[in-house]
């Protein structure tokens, strides 16, 4: 019960402090493209979606509390607008030295049970997280394909309702694609991710 009203609250606190921290994005971000293995056992890229306009990516993991809040939301996210040719790409990058849950067999076993519908892919040397600035699960990103280069156009929580789905008032992530589809800004460009904190370590293992 204590560790639910903590949730509660932190998910609250965002809500009501969605740019707390940051002025702005500043420039944006140009992003590398990834070759990680998904838990299908094939590696995945960006540049195996060549028809692509942009990708929701969003670091998440097995142990965390607030990234287990999510799973059904994104594969909402993912059935809405990959369609549309915005794929959902999930990654863990947690260090499975700190948490064994989150190893790629047992990542491969959440996709099962959660029958995920996009991919979950295993980012073991933690370059993905460290090129898009990642520091919590779950934290989502929305990269947009710009002069023939990806670019962070959002980064932060996917909404501001983990706990209660239900009384969501803010869809971060749905609405800066909407406003990207549309030819517009994102209103909303950063906003805080809460949740578990990526671990990196000094060196790969």
């Amino acid at each position: 019960m204590k560790s639910s009203t903590s949730i509660s609250l932190l998910l609250f606190l965002l809500g009501l402090f969605p740019m707390m921290g940051y002025a702005s994005l500043g420039k944006e971000k140009v992003i590398s493209d990834f070759r990680l293995p998904n838990v299908d056992g094939k590696n995945i890229s960006l540049s195996n979606y060549p028809d692509a306009k942009g990708f929701i990516v969003v670091f998440t993991c097995n142990h965390c509390p607030f990234a287990k809040l999510y799973p059904t939301r994104l594969k909402q996210l993912q059935s809405q607008f990959a369609p549309l040719g915005i794929p959902l790409i999930a990654i863990s990058s947690t260090d499975t030295s700190v948490y064994e849950d989150d190893g790629f067999d047992q990542m491969v076993a959440r996709s099962k049970t959660q029958e995920f519908n996009f991919p979950y892919l295993y980012d073991l040397q933690q370059d993905a997280a460290k090129d898009f600035g990642a520091k919590r699960t779950p934290h989502a990103f929305v990269i947009w394909k710009q002069s023939g280069k990806w670019v962070i156009k959002y980064s932060g929580a996917i909404d501001d309702n983990g706990a209660e789905p239900e009384k969501v008032t803010h869809r971060y992530v749905v609405d800066a694609v909407n406003e990207l589809l549309k030819g517009s800004e994102v209103h909303t460009r950063i906003t805080q991710s809460i949740g578990c904190q990526i671990h990196f370590r000094t060196s790969a293992k």
